[in-house]
C-alpha cells in the first residue's frame, strides 16, 4: 500500500512530502497545497499580471511565501512557479490528526459533483500521510474507494454524446487523474459515440483491503462494467474476459448487502453467466444452469428507479441463453421431424422432414436449439430459437405454402445486432396467427413489445407493451412461455 502512495503522489508532486515526524510547530514555508478551483498562474500578485499557465482543480502545489492575498506557488509538473489566490488554494493540513482531517475533507467533495480532480487531489493527500495501520484500515479503503469513483465520474462525463474530452474543464479534469496515475481507455459504441473508461486499477486494489461489504461491491461491479468491454475482443479474449468477471464479482458475499445492492450483484452475475454459456455452448461444452438461477433471485421490489435498464439488460441476456442447456439433437412431431446436421466450416443445419423426406433446410453458426421447437396444432407452422450472438436470439419460423415449406428468420429488431430477443409465445387456433414477444436495446434504442403476428406475411396485426392489455394472449400464450420466459418479469 505504501508504494501505491508514492507512486499516486509522485505523479502530482515529487517533491511534496507530508509525514507524521514534523515538528509540534513546523515551520510555515514550504507547505503542500490542492488547487481548490480552476484558476490561472500569474507571474506577480496581481490579477494583472501575465498567465503563467492554467491550474485545474486538484493539482498539487508547493506554497512557498505569502503577499497579502496570494500564495507564491511552485508546480512541479510544469517547473514553473508563480501566485494564486489564497481562495484558490486548499493548504493540506499537516502533523498529527492530518490524516483524519483529509478523509472528512475527502468525503465532502465526494458528495459534490464536479470537485473530482480535487477529490483525487485530496485521496493522494491522505495516501501519503496517513501511517500504514490507517492505509490497511478503514481509512484506507475509503479513500480508494473515493478515488475510484471520482475515476468513473470524470469518465462517465466524457463519455456523453456531447462531452469534449480535449476542452474546457472536462479536459482539466482528465489532465489531473492523469497525474495521479488514472489511465482510461476509450471503445466505440453501438451507437457511434465514445465510451470512455476507467482502468480500474484503484478498485482492484480495494478488494484486496478488508472494505465494508458496499465499497466491495461497488468495485465489483465497476471493474465488470458491460458498456466497458472492448467490443473488438476476439471470441478468447472475451471468454477469458468473461471468467475474469465472473471470479471478481464472486469475491463479494451477497449476503451482507442491502438489498438493492444485492440486486444489482445478481444482475451483473446473471449477465455474466449467460455470456459463458454462449461461450460454452459454442464450444460444445457442458452449459452451465447458472445465470437463470442468478435472475431469479432479484426481487424486482427492491430495485430503484435507477437500476431498470440493467434490470432489462440482464433479462435479455438470461433470456436469449435460457435454452443453451438443452442437447436436443432431433425431434420428432409425427408428421415432421427435425434434426441436427452438421454443415460446412462449423456451421449446424437444421433439417426439416415431412414424411421422411427433405423438405427444409437452413444453417446457422449460431447455437440452434431444437428443445425450443414448437409445431402449431394444424402442423403446417414450426417455431425454433436460434441464437447467432451473445445476447442476440432470433426466431426462425418454417410455414408450408403451396411450394412447400419456407423458412423465415424474424429479430428482435431491425437493427444492428446489440442485446435483444424475439421469441416464440403461443399459436392461435385457426393457424392463421402466432404469438410473439420482442425485446431489444440496440443502436440507442429500447423497447418491448408482445404482438399478434399473421403468419401469412409476418407482419403484426396488434401489439402491446404488456401481455395483459392483449386478450389473445390471455388466452393463447403457450405455458411454456408463461412459465420461463424472463420476458414475463
Amino acid at each position: 500500500m505504501r508504494r501505491f502512495a508514492l507512486i499516486v503522489v509522485a505523479a502530482a508532486a515529487a517533491a511534496i512530502v507530508i509525514t507524521q515526524a514534523e515538528a509540534a510547530e513546523p515551520p510555515a514555508f514550504p507547505r503542500a497545497g490542492l488547487v481548490s478551483q480552476d484558476a490561472p498562474l500569474r507571474g506577480a500578485p496581481r490579477d494583472t499580471a501575465s498567465l503563467q499557465a492554467q491550474m485545474g482543480r486538484g493539482e498539487a502545489l508547493e506554497i512557498r511565501a505569502e503577499r497579502g492575498d496570494h500564495w507564491q506557488v511552485w508546480d512541479y509538473r510544469r517547473e514553473r512557479g508563480g501566485w494564486l489566490r489564497k481562495s484558490q488554494v486548499l493548504l493540506v493540513p499537516r502533523g498529527e490528526g492530518a490524516a483524519a482531517e483529509l478523509l472528512s475533507q475527502l468525503r465532502l467533495a465526494r458528495q459534490q459533483f464536479g470537485t473530482e480532480g480535487l477529490g483525487l487531489g485530496l485521496a493522494a493527500a491522505y495516501v501519503q500521510a496517513a501511517t500504514p495501520a490507517e492505509l490497511a484500515g478503514a481509512g484506507g479503503a475509503e479513500a480508494l474507494d473515493a478515488m475510484g469513483t471520482f475515476a468513473e465520474r470524470i469518465a462517465d462525463r466524457a463519455s456523453v454524446p456531447t462531452a469534449r474530452p480535449t476542452e474546457g474543464q472536462l479536459a482539466a479534469q482528465m489532465d489531473v487523474a492523469a497525474r495521479y496515475g488514472l489511465k482510461f481507455e476509450q471503445f466505440e459504441a453501438e451507437d457511434g459515440r465514445v465510451q470512455v473508461c476507467y482502468d480500474g486499477e484503484v478498485f482492484r486494489r480495494l478488494l484486496a483491503t478488508p472494505a465494508v461489504p458496499e465499497q466491495r461491491v461497488r468495485a465489483a461491479l465497476a471493474l465488470t462494467r458491460p458498456d466497458c468491454l472492448n467490443p473488438r475482443a476476439t471470441v478468447r479474449e472475451a471468454e477469458a474476459r468473461d471468467q475474469w468477471r465472473q471470479q471478481v464479482l464472486a469475491q463479494v458475499d451477497a449476503a451482507t448487502l442491502a438489498p438493492h445492492w444485492k440486486n444489482r450483484l445478481s444482475m451483473r452475475r446473471a449477465s455474466v453467466a449467460a455470456s459463458l454459456a454462449f461461450a460454452q455452448a459454442r464450444r460444445g461444452d457442458a452449459v452451465q444452469p447458472q445465470a437463470l438461477a442468478e435472475f431469479a433471485a432479484i426481487v424486482p421490489t427492491e430495485l430503484t428507479e435507477d437500476d431498470q435498464a440493467a434490470y432489462a439488460d440482464a433479462a435479455m441476456r438470461v433470456n436469449a441463453a435460457r435454452w443453451l442447456g438443452s442437447s436436443a439433437a432431433a425431434r420428432d412431431f409425427g408428421a415432421v421431424q427435425l434434426s441436427l446436421q452438421p454443415g460446412a466450416d462449423g456451421e449446424r443445419c437444421v433439417e426439416l422432414k415431412e414424411a421422411g423426406k427433405p423438405a427444409a433446410r437452413r444453417c446457422s453458426f449460431g447455437q440452434v436449439a431444437l428443445a425450443s421447437a414448437s409445431l402449431n396444432r394444424e402442423g403446417r407452422a414450426l417455431a425454433l430459437a436460434v441464437q447467432p450472438l451473445d445476447g442476440w436470439r432470433e426466431l426462425w419460423v418454417f410455414q408450408k405454402g403451396r411450394d412447400g415449406w419456407r423458412i423465415d428468420v424474424m429479430p428482435p429488431a431491425p437493427a444492428q445486432p446489440g442485446l435483444g430477443v424475439a421469441e416464440f409465445a403461443g399459436w392461435v387456433p385457426g393457424g392463421a396467427q402466432m404469438l410473439l414477444a420482442r425485446e431489444f436495446r440496440a443502436e440507442g434504442r429500447y423497447r418491448r413489445s408482445f404482438e399478434v403476428v399473421a403468419l401469412a406475411n409476418l407482419a403484426t396485426e396488434r401489439q402491446s407493451p404488456e401481455p395483459a392489455l392483449l386478450g389473445a394472449f390471455q388466452r393463447w400464450s403457450d405455458p411454456a412461455w408463461r412459465g420461463g420466459s424472463p420476458m414475463r418479469r
